[in-house]
C-alpha cells in the first residue's frame, strides 16, 4: 500500500506550487527555461545580499568594520555573537553561489537538449495527468463527492 503524502501546511504548499509549475510550463522547453530563470534569480540575488553583506561587514578576512551592526551597542555582549553569525552567513552565502555556479554549469547541459514536437506534446499530455487543474469542474465535483463520503478513513464527520 503506498504511503500518503505529508498533509502538513509546508508540504501542502510545496504540493500545491509543484503541480502548478507542471500546469503552467507543460513542455520540455517551457520547463527548462523555468529552471534558468529561477537559478538566475536565486544566483542574482544571493549574491547581491553576500556584496551588501560584505559592504556592511568586511569580506570576512579581518575585524569588522566598527560599525558593523547599526544600532549594537559597541562592546555589547551579543556584538561577538552576532558577528559570529553574520560572518557564519556570509561563509554560507558564497557556498550557495559556488554551488548554484556549478548547477548553472550542468544546467546549460540540459539547455542544449531539444526535442521534436511529438514529444513535446507527450509532456503536455502527462503534464495534464501529473497535474490535473484543481479547478476544473470534474475535479471539483469528485473532491465535493469524496468529502462526503462517509467510509474514507479521513473524513471528519
Amino acid at each position: 500500500m503506498p504511503e500518503e503524502p505529508c498533509q502538513c501546511p509546508d508540504c501542502q504548499r510545496f504540493y500545491r506550487e509543484h503541480d502548478r509549475l507542471i500546469r503552467e510550463n507543460p513542455t520540455l522547453r517551457q520547463q527548462q527555461e523555468l529552471n534558468w530563470a529561477a537559478l538566475q534569480s536565486f544566483r542574482t540575488l544571493a549574491g547581491r545580499v553576500l556584496e551588501e553583506l560584505q559592504k556592511i561587514h568586511g569580506d570576512g578576512d579581518g575585524p569588522a568594520p566598527a560599525a558593523a551592526t547599526p544600532g549594537a551597542t559597541p562592546g555589547g555582549p551579543n556584538e561577538a555573537a552576532d558577528q559570529d553569525a553574520i560572518q557564519q552567513a556570509m561563509g554560507d552565502l558564497e557556498n550557495i553561489n559556488a554551488h548554484l555556479f556549478s548547477i548553472e554549469a550542468l544546467m546549460e547541459r540540459i539547455f542544449d537538449v531539444r526535442v521534436p514536437e511529438e514529444v513535446e506534446q507527450k509532456f503536455r499530455e502527462l503534464a495534464g495527468e501529473l497535474a490535473p487543474d484543481p479547478l476544473n469542474a470534474d475535479r471539483l465535483r469528485l473532491n465535493r463527492l469524496l468529502h462526503q463520503t462517509p467510509d474514507l478513513p479521513d473524513h471528519r464527520g
